[in-house]
């Protein structure tokens, strides 16, 4: 039996990279197989970062029941949406940004990846990534009762870069969910329901 919990992480990163590869040359049930593999970093390694992000924002408003329910045109009218990105407080921007710093392990992987298979305009969207990264940790190990948040208020810079790429996020998120939505319905709603399910948990 197929067990998605057996495959080490580099593997499962490794697929967004190598999934380029075979857009146009691999069957159909060769990338059936990767979408499989894609959901399940987004519902295990990723998850809360997700549902973390998507709790902080402010616009657009957007919940897991309304992504379940829209249409594939309503979900791309909120894809549309997202390339502005608002969020309630800067300190509902934190706990964002601590889980972009606890999923640090992912980043790298994916970097690695991009390296190996030469993806250039991947390989810098990582190093952005891990370059905030960096920044937080140096701040967060100076300063472990301050919020970063309030440190990069008072740089233009370091506030476009948290916006970015805590806003990548959720315009990624929304794109994978409108590719589930049109070749694999059924993943689409399993991805969804582990989504609200673990909104759920979280709230109670």
């Amino acid at each position: 039996m197929f067990h998605l919990s057996a495959i080490p992480l580099e593997i499962l990163a490794g697929v967004f990279i190598v999934e380029k590869f075979l857009e146009n040359s691999e069957k159909t049930e060769k990338r059936r197989q990767l979408m499989f593999i894609k959901s399940y970093v987004f519902r295990s390694e990723l998850l809360n970062l997700f549902i973390v992000n998507f709790d902080a924002l402010k616009f657009p408003s957007l919940t897991m029941s309304k992504i379940r329910n829209a249409t594939l045109e309503e979900l791309k009218y909120m894809r549309k949406e997202a390339n502005t990105i608002e969020y309630q407080s800067p300190e509902l921007m934190e706990p964002v940004i601590m889980e972009y710093v606890k999923a640090e392990h992912v980043w790298r992987s994916f970097m690695e990846r991009t390296i190996t298979y030469n993806f250039e305009e991947s390989f810098r969207d990582m190093i952005f990534i891990l370059n905030f990264i960096h920044d937080v940790k140096l701040f967060k190990n100076n300063n472990p009762d301050k919020l970063f948040i309030y440190e990069a208020e008072k740089n233009v810079l370091f506030l476009e870069k948290a916006k970015k790429v805590l806003g990548s996020g959720i315009q990624k998120f929304l794109d994978y969910t409108i590719e589930l939505k049109e070749n694999y319905p059924n993943t689409f709603d399993e991805l969804i329901s582990d989504y609200e399910l673990s909104s759920k948990i979280r709230d109670s």
